[in-house]
């Protein structure tokens, strides 16, 4: 399976994870949040970007806890909740914030404690 826009083709599972992490980019950021039916905002941008940028530094998907480390480093303590998260990402962090972010389908759903 793949995605395809502006004429280039990005492999997903069939789950619609990214099979490359390294194709991810901000279309297609956009493109799988669509699929969700989110509509990326600043919020949303805040935490996919933090996926991002550790899975970047340390080539592993942060678990929640991690994540929430830094959203309360970044925004403060109001934002750094679960309840914050999983109102951005409703079916879960790690089956939707991961996947927006570009990250293949997490091994263990631990990300989400």
């Amino acid at each position: 399976m793949s995605l395809v826009f502006e004429g280039n083709e990005v492999g997903v599972d069939d789950e619609g994870y990214l099979l490359d992490p390294t194709m991810w980019d901000n279309q297609v950021a956009e493109q799988l949040a669509d699929q969700l039916s989110l509509e990326m905002n600043e919020d949303r941008w805040q935490i996919v970007n933090i996926v991002r940028e550790h899975y970047e530094t340390t080539s592993c998907v942060p678990e929640l806890r991690t994540v929430l480390k830094r959203l309360k480093e970044q925004s403060g303590k109001d934002k750094a909740t679960r309840k914050h998260v999983y109102y951005l990402f409703p079916y879960g962090y790690g089956q939707m914030a991961c996947k927006i972010a570009g990250m293949r389908k997490p091994l263990k759903v631990l990300l989400d404690l």
